[in-house]
């Protein structure tokens, strides 16, 4: 009988504490706690050129991404906040999100079906879209001739399905990351490396004896991540943003990354 008492009374502790770690997990409101803090927690990328890489003489994270935070967390919350960064890959950025590691995430992340099941999307920020890097004397031309050819691209990105559906016979290489893609590709390891045209462009940027054929095959915008129901946050950083455009910071910062490479079309970004 103890032994019953004692294990009901256990359950209905722990049914109790469930119920009220829910409760808290419902009442949190991110925009509220970082308004608190005047600090916004960033998920970002400190392998992609151009948008978040590690500068190894500093050993802090530079790129378009970390610019557009810095400016988003000022307009958000005042000229004395602080933007602090979280490095993340494409494997790892929805789970900081939902381990609440981070408050946002702004990683060149693509707007898909899927992932907005789990997390909520800002407005898009800048017009992605898988593109494919092969070595200067490649013959292939377009997607369609990657079929029976080996693709190289990075695990968690959008790039692995995007191929499959306009190259079905192409032989698919997972790799953790774009460094690791792009070594695969220079060894000889496949016949293509493909992934969002910005990545690829960052890559190119410090490369020679590759280039970018075809144009986008896909249109997959990125867009800032927030978690489900922090619809505030969400909020907050599409007025931002919207500022942002408007006042001419997001062109200026555009211009900055982007504005001096051949292989990329800053009037396709620009915004108003």
């Amino acid at each position: 009988m103890k032994k019953r008492f004692f294990l009901s009374t256990l359950l209905i502790g722990i049914a109790l504490f469930t119920l009220s770690a829910c409760s808290q997990n419902k009442k949190q409101n991110v925009y509220q706690t970082v308004k608190s803090t005047q600090t916004i927690n960033w998920g970002v990328k400190a392998d992609t050129p151009l948008f978040g890489s590690m500068n190894i003489k500093t050993g802090k994270i530079n790129g378009f991404e970390i610019d557009l935070a810095k400016a988003l967390t000022k307009e958000m919350l005042g000229k004395n906040a602080k933007a602090n960064f979280v490095t993340t890959t494409a494997n790892t950025k929805i789970q900081l999100l939902k381990n609440r590691n981070v408050d946002a995430v702004i990683a060149a992340m693509t707007i898909t079906p899927e992932r907005e099941k789990q997390v909520d999307f800002s407005k898009p920020y800048f017009p992605a879209g898988q593109s494919i890097m092969v070595a200067k004397n490649s013959k292939i031309k377009n997607v369609k001739d990657l079929n029976n050819k080996k693709v190289l691209v990075v695990k968690g990105t959008t790039a692995a399905d995007a191929v499959k559906k306009f190259a079905p016979k192409a032989e698919i290489l997972q790799f953790d990351d774009y460094g690791q893609a792009f070594a695969a590709l220079k060894a000889g390891q496949g016949d293509a490396f493909v992934t969002d045209n910005g990545i690829l462009v960052g890559i190119l940027r410090d490369s020679s004896g590759y280039k970018l054929v075809g144009g986008n095959f896909t249109n997959q915008p990125y867009g800032i991540a927030v978690n489900k129901g922090q619809t505030e946050m969400d909020k907050q950083i599409n007025l931002a943003l919207t500022k942002l455009e408007k006042d001419g910071t997001y062109n200026r910062l555009l211009k900055k990354w982007f504005g001096n490479i051949p292989s990329f079309n800053v009037k396709t970004a620009e915004k108003y």
